[in-house]
């Protein structure tokens, strides 16, 4: 593998022929690409897992993992990141499949330069338009996870899909939902939001799509409603799992013919509208239970993006707590300049349970009570709610991650010990240790009429 220290558009080119990737590499890097590459789609995987990519150039048929193979498992990090597959095999079939399981092109050996370089321009405007950071610089972070959501929160704002914003309360769903409409060609047009749990089911339908004048009782003259008033813009719909099941009818008309009718109107509006949802909520197990539509989920749920939870991005914890002790004191206009060391130690190992949203509280009551330009532990830790939840230590997240990796390989293998042990390259007596040790049960994991 090696790593070309170039500026422009990141290019991961993966291929087995090792002259064949030097000449592309170099034929790329002369036209401004930053080019890494490697001769295996295993060792491309591997840098995939640590750093960020704009564009993947890939052979198709390799030993081990092939292209296809490689795509798949590149979608499972990054589903948004475009893959070329190239080829001296190709065929249409192969290219049929290719294209249908979402490959982004397509390209056959020995390689046209003309048909390369269109192909990759194409694909590659997001990412030199990347570059600037305007969009997200509310989304304060030095995390590579956070990083790698923004790079595909990025791709998303281009491509005119509805988004799913999932994650635990006061993780700043609301402030990824702007960040992507300022990164989209909708961003001199409105950006509206509203908390779907927030109101009654009778009040939300009217706030939605509006009301014509003496709909009910109190409507004294029409009202436009949010997706009117979003028209051309981003209408985020906040905790989307406490919508009640008969406006998620309504919600899902709407987004099927992209027209709204007023409540009391017999009039068909056409609305221009992007829909970016969000809920901490597991959608999933909703519509189990009956509570969530399973044609709406798949309608707001094009693309899913993942917030992690404060806890997760500890290493972005000092970096957020100096932004905001700067803007409170400057808004206060006291004279309040850092944290001491043992405050900031208490506040990257607390364990967050309010997430952000917690932090700023905990920030603002400390600016409003110290007395001195160094907040202290001494406040800190009266601010916080939950000081007895300290960071993990590396044995019990090490043991965290082993029993859910084996829950999961147990799900995979539906409680067959033997291919469980196979897939994680431990004989079978080792596995049964380790299910004992975590007291899990293969049986469990078995499907329900093998049970009986």
């Amino acid at each position: 593998m090696k790593q070309q220290d170039t500026h422009g558009v990141k290019v991961l080119l993966v291929d087995d022929d090792a002259s064949l990737l030097r000449l592309l590499a170099l034929r790329l890097e002369g036209e401004g690409y930053a080019v890494t590459t490697c001769e295996s789609a295993k060792d491309a995987l591997k840098l995939f897992n640590s750093q960020s990519f704009d564009l993947v150039l890939s052979d198709l048929r390799m030993p081990g993992l092939d292209g296809l193979a490689f795509f798949d498992e590149v979608m499972v990090i990054d589903q948004t990141v475009p893959v070329i597959l190239m080829t001296a095999h190709g065929t249409i079939e192969d290219a049929v499949e290719a294209t249908q399981r979402g490959v982004a092109g397509f390209i056959t050996k020995p390689i046209d330069h003309d048909e390369l370089r269109a192909i990759l321009n194409k694909h590659s405007s997001i990412g030199r338009a990347k570059l600037t950071d305007e969009w997200r610089e509310a989304l304060i972070t030095q995390s590579h996870q956070m990083e790698q959501l923004l790079e595909q929160a990025y791709r998303v704002a281009q491509r005119h899909v509805s988004v799913l914003i999932s994650g635990e309360s006061g993780t700043g769903k609301e402030l990824l939902a702007k960040a992507i409409h300022k990164a989209s060609d909708r961003k001199d047009s409105p950006f509206v939001a509203i908390n779907c749990g927030a109101l009654p089911e009778n009040l939300l339908e009217s706030e939605l799509f509006g009301h014509a004048k003496g709909a009910f009782t109190g409507a004294i003259s029409e009202h436009m409603g949010l997706f009117r008033e979003a028209d051309g813009g981003t209408l985020f719909l906040d905790e989307i799992g406490d919508m009640p099941i008969s406006l998620q009818v309504k919600l899902l008309r709407v987004l099927q013919e992209q027209q709204v009718r007023p409540v009391g109107s017999n009039k068909q509006i056409n609305i221009n509208v992007r829909i970016i949802s969000a809920t901490h909520k597991d959608l999933r197990e909703e519509m189990q239970e009956g509570n969530f539509r399973e044609d709406l989920f798949y309608r707001l749920n094009v693309v899913n993006l993942s917030l992690p939870s404060l806890h997760e991005r500890a290493e972005d914890i000092p970096l957020i707590a100096r932004h905001l002790l700067k803007q409170s004191a400057e808004k206060h206009q006291l004279n309040i300049t850092r944290f001491s060391d043992d405050a900031m130690q208490k506040l990257v190992t607390a364990k967050w349970p309010g997430n952000v949203r917690q932090l700023v509280n905990v920030i603002e009551q400390c600016v409003a009570l110290t007395q001195t330009p160094i907040v202290s532990e001494h406040l800190v830790k009266q601010a916080l709610f939950e000081t007895e939840h300290a960071w993990p230590t590396l044995a019990e997240a090490k043991d965290a991650f082993e029993q859910r990796y084996l829950v999961k390989l147990l799900k995979m293998t539906e409680g067959n010990v033997t291919r469980a042990a196979e897939l994680a390259a431990r004989n079978r007596t080792d596995m049964h240790k380790l299910l004992k040790k975590h007291n899990l049960t293969a049986i469990d994991f078995r499907p329900q009429q093998a049970n009986r």
